[in-house]
């Protein structure tokens, strides 16, 4: 590292390759996003080093930001990474940043609605409403206020800790507590919707709860609101927000009068149905939007709102019975009782919104493949790791390669279930869906397979985060050495990589965003655990067959989940319905449509997009991805087939066990998740065809090359179509198959995420794959690595 560049790093700037930036400059670039500057929030600190990087991919001649927080010295390095999945050997340091100092950066998790217009004058009546479905009652948490716990000004309605609810009025002269008043404990229960009404006539200021007068206190006034912000679901402190509400809110309002007891009754009686009218309304949010971070004031008065951490549309309000059929043709706009909601968390955090500590361009004849920005520490003696993991794209000058590799980062992104985990000493990393152990303090940590903090279920995750489920060497099984994020996908790539063949990677928000370019390249190949599609993707991918396109999938529980995202691409929604791993209950269905795209989410085959329809298989299940015994290999069928003799020799007969290294021990192609045609689903069957549900057939034209074994007695667990649990009575695995599609294309489906993992590890399956790569139109490149 020359002596200058240490100096711009000890100076707080960025610079690498050329790029340097000061911090206002590069905050600015922050914001450039079309993202407006936070409010003052509540910030947390985070222990240790953590880091991500502005985007999952970057084309040859690119700038990317990266954006660390870090309570030690690290050394920086950028690293293509090379042949060896499991070391550092072979892998190619780009760029050598050196040490890069300590600059711990804070986060600020909790969403809510920050209205800057408040109200100005004194008031001599008040009325606020809200409706609140709570999912704890265990603190103090805001529903409306404009207020600061540090000022005599203001007002708030809030509930606290078992079930009370509280109202504030300021006059200006009093102390905060002085002038806070809580009702009895226990009116309000967790997961409930109740209708909070907090009114002042002068002289007596009341709280109502579903339409029943429950406290009363006297309260001369004036009521000075003061020039604080109003916040939808959040009170304030030291001008930061803070006291995040874990609940929905629907239909909020604010009135310059005192409601009547009958007016009360009929806004109870509407359940969040009708928008408060009159003079006296000085705001109300209806919270029709259903989308994106604008909250519309309805009343004359313009008081509208901005969704600070994004929050959660599309979940309905009071009347909302969310209980909709599974198969059928509901649709939430036709719904006249579903009103409107939105969900808020104390933990909710998208982007940590740091300021970039490295900014740096990919070399212009840079290779495509997985890379790293590696940060490097020692602790007593002990040398830790994090990795930022992004794909570096072809440039577009440059010809495209005849395979084009597709990185499974939705599946990747989907369980990155602790954002902030504090890795161990080397390399080798180990977690469950749970994530690796959260930091000191107890920063958010949720995804797809676990809930928010207070006990709902998740529905978006961010992109702005630390990625450690991206790690290149983080392990789903500790005993079997088996993973199924990153460092899956990384089999197949170095197997690529030392064939000799010619390959570019993409991410699967690059196919999303572009699912034409797969027309630019013979052969895709569906790597590792692609288990998160688009509708976007899907479609790509059946137009590419269309037209004749060639598909290898070396993936297992392929097209399973569909996910949508925003436009920039910045927040990934998945809603999981009716099937393990659901963050949705079935009686909490109706909420499984997506706020970008209002179409409905869940599983992409109960969506009008099945997988099978496009690459032949859909998921058995899954084997205990701890224990040896529970994974298995392929036994050859069809024989006679090509890709077995041309143009290599395969040496496999019918009945030949392959893609393994023998009994007992990893690695096994058939594991952890694995993939059959719709037949053995149906013979699999654990019932009757569901009311209103049909059971789709075989596609024409599907040959199963080999039958994959999974020892069911260790453990597991299996589905049928419906996804009803079943318990095979043969060792059934995952399916390989051969299909030509009569709308277009040719498919070879290895039908498990493991069939990358064993093809070091097989000669045989090496070579199987080589035949399929031939049939395809691909030849070796260059000579074997």
């Amino acid at each position: 590292m020359t002596a200058t560049r240490r100096d711009f790093l000890k100076q707080g700037l960025v610079a690498t390759a050329g790029l340097a930036m000061g911090p206002a400059a590069l905050a600015a670039s922050t914001r450039s996003g079309h993202r407006l500057p936070m409010p003052p929030h509540q910030a947390q600190s985070v222990v240790g080093v953590h880091v991500y990087a502005d985007r999952e991919s970057a084309a040859a001649g690119e700038a990317i930001e990266f954006f660390a927080s870090n309570d030690v010295p690290v050394q920086a390095q950028v690293v293509r990474l090379g042949t060896e999945v499991d070391t550092t050997h072979g892998d190619e340091v780009v760029e050598d940043l050196g040490e890069l100092p300590v600059r711990p950066q804070p986060i600020h998790p909790g969403s809510y609605v920050h209205v800057a217009k408040g109200l100005a004058e004194p008031l001599m009546a008040f009325s606020v409403e809200a409706w609140v479905r709570p999912w704890r009652v265990d603190r103090l948490m805001g529903v409306v206020s404009q207020e600061d716990k540090s000022s005599s000004e203001g007002w708030a309605l809030g509930i606290g800790k078992d079930g009370y609810v509280g109202l504030y009025l300021g006059d200006g002269v009093s102390e905060d507590d002085a002038l806070v008043h809580r009702s009895p404990t226990g009116v309000i229960r967790r997961g409930t919707w109740h209708h909070l009404v907090g009114t002042w006539d002068g002289t007596t200021k009341c709280v109502w709860v579903d339409g029943r007068k429950i406290a009363e206190w006297p309260f001369r006034g004036p009521l000075r609101p003061g020039r604080h912000p109003i916040r939808l679901g959040a009170m304030s402190e030291e001008g930061a927000t803070t006291r995040f509400l874990d609940g929905d809110l629907a239909m909020p309002a604010v009135y310059a009068a005192a409601l009547s007891d009958a007016e009360i009754q009929q806004r109870f009686q509407a359940r969040g149905l009708s928008t408060p009218a009159g003079r006296t309304v000085v705001a109300a949010w209806t919270f029709q939007e259903e989308v994106g971070d604008r909250v519309a004031d309805a009343s004359r008065h313009g008081r509208h709102g901005r969704i600070i951490n994004h929050g959660t549309w599309m979940i309905g309000g009071p009347t909302f019975d969310a209980s909709v059929p599974r198969f059928g043709d509901y649709l939430p706009a036709t719904d006249p009782r579903r009103g409107h909601g939105l969900r808020l968390a104390s933990d909710d955090l998208y982007d940590c919104g740091w300021e970039p500590t490295v900014r740096w361009r990919v070399p212009r004849e840079a290779k495509s493949g997985l890379w790293v920005l590696r940060l490097r520490w020692t602790k007593e003696g002990r040398e830790y790791f994090q990795h930022a993991t992004f794909v570096v794209r072809r440039a577009a000058r440059r010809r495209p390669a005849p395979i084009l590799l597709l990185a499974a980062t939705n599946t990747w992104r989907a369980y990155n279930a602790a954002a902030f985990g504090r890795p161990v000493a080397g390399l080798r990393q180990v977690c469950g869906t749970d994530g690796l152990p959260n930091s000191e303090g107890n920063p958010p940590a949720f995804s797809y397979y676990r809930g928010h903090a207070a006990g709902k279920g998740t529905y978006q995750v961010g992109s702005r985060m630390p990625w450690p489920a991206a790690g290149p060497y983080l392990r789903y099984g500790d005993a079997t050495d088996y993973s199924h994020l990153a460092r899956a996908d990384r089999f197949a790539q170095t197997w690529l990589e030392r064939e000799g063949y010619a390959y570019e990677m993409i991410s699967d928000l690059d196919l999303h965003r572009n699912p034409g370019q797969l027309r630019r390249h013979r052969v895709l190949v569906i790597n590792g655990h692609s288990e998160y599609w688009s509708i976007e993707m899907y479609r790509g991918l059946r137009e590419y067959l269309a037209a004749g396109g060639r598909v290898v999938v070396l993936s297992g529980n392929s097209l399973f989940w569909r996910v949508s995202f925003s436009p920039d691409g910045r927040i990934m929604e998945c809603r999981k319905v009716d099937a393990p791993g659901d963050q949705l209950r079935p009686e909490e269905r109706g909420e499984a449509w997506h706020s970008q795209d209002g179409r409905r989410g869940g599983m992409l085959r109960e969506c009008g997009f099945p997988g099978w329809a496009l690459i032949g298989l859909e998921t058995l299940g899954w084997n205990n991805h701890g224990d040896v015994r529970n994974y298995g290999p392929w036994i050859a069928e069809a024989c006679d087939h090509a890709v077995f003799h041309q143009p290599e020799e395969t040496g496999l007969r019918p009945g030949d066990r392959f893609g393994w290294v023998g009994e007992g021990r990893t690695p096994m192609a058939n594991g952890h998740e694995f993939d059959v045609r719709l037949s053995t689903l149906a013979g699999l069957a654990a019932g009757p065809v569901p009311a209103g549900a049909v059971m789709p057939v075989d596609p024409p034209g599907i040959q199963r090359l080999a039958n994959g074994v999974i020892p069911w007695k260790a453990g597991g667990a299996a589905f049928d179509y419906f996804f009803r649990p079943i318990r095979p009575s043969t060792d059934q695995g995952g399916e390989m198959i051969w299909w030509e599609r009569p709308e277009g294309g040719v498919v070879f489906n290895a039908g498990s995420i493991g069939a990358g993992w064993a093809l070091h590890a097989d000669p045989r399956w090496a070579a199987l794959l080589r035949n399929v790569l031939h049939h395809f139109g691909i030849p070796r490149s260059g000579v074997r690595g």
